[in-house]
């Protein structure tokens, strides 16, 4: 009992400091999201969505909200671990972590949790800001909660992977601009992929965002390019994927032990 109540007390000061660190500086980490996807709500959404027709049934701005958000989501979560990871590396009080009675798992989980908080932090301020620009309708709000959360987790350990890594700050920023921004913008959330041509239709089904963003645009409206259940497989078994992964990395020191 002793043991478990240091390891939730260690796992909870982890979390604390995670939420803390990003809602301290929320000028930098919330307020700037919000103002970029204001940005595509009115520049993509009125001005250019107005020369669009409808699509599957809804206006543009409808249709690509759910997108947005779920973009918003995605880098957000994965940022801020990256970040955070980072920074202890480069602090050098990661050490203390790992050497600590803590399990590996609680130091990945205390991580996620953070990048969680904040990927649902800056979603919800986005779902209200896009208020101001359109009507939603939730279609079903357990996918909606599903698939947030599952999509926050994941990329949260997509950060942590990349932060176990880096060995500078540039490296932080290597697979957020070349590898997520493109498969994000790739991920069906300005399009549905049948407007896109049978064989970059089949290309896009490697992009697992595809599969978040249509589940998540399935949830809102009821619409969706993929099979829902399909895409719920793929995104658990990527996060149980990575979550190994990323305590197979800290068992080996990698990134860490130089």
């Amino acid at each position: 009992m002793i043991v478990l109540g240091t390891h939730y007390t260690a796992f909870k000061t982890i979390v604390i400091k995670e939420v803390l660190r990003f809602a301290r500086i929320w000028v930098q980490t919330i307020l700037p999201p919000a103002i970029t996807m204001s940005l595509y709500f009115i520049i993509f959404g009125q001005l250019i969505g107005s020369q669009i027709g409808p699509v599957s049934g809804y206006t543009y701005m409808q249709y690509i909200v759910p997108g947005l958000i779920m973009m918003s989501i995605i880098t957000n979560s994965y940022s801020n671990v990256v970040a955070s990871f980072y920074s202890a590396k480069f602090q050098r009080f990661i050490e203390e972590m790992l050497v600590s009675p803590l399990p590996n798992r609680l130091i990945v989980l205390g991580y996620v949790a953070g990048g969680l908080a904040r990927g649902l932090t800056v979603g919800l301020v986005v779902t209200v800001v896009s208020l101001f620009f359109t009507h939603l309708h939730i279609h079903n709000v357990f996918i909606v909660i599903a698939v947030t959360v599952l999509t926050a987790v994941l990329f949260s350990l997509g950060g942590l992977i990349n932060g176990i890594y880096a060995n500078s700050f540039d490296d932080i920023s290597i697979v957020p601009t070349f590898v997520l921004t493109p498969l994000t913008y790739l991920g069906g959330i300005f399009y549905s992929i049948g407007m896109l041509p049978e064989f970059w239709q089949r290309v896009s089904l490697f992009n697992p965002i595809l599969y978040m963003v249509n589940t998540f645009r399935y949830g809102i409206l009821g619409i969706s390019d993929i099979n829902i259940y399909l895409a719920f497989t793929i995104i658990v078994l990527l996060i149980v994927g990575l979550f190994g992964f990323s305590l197979w990395l800290l068992e080996r020191g990698v990134g860490i032990r130089q």
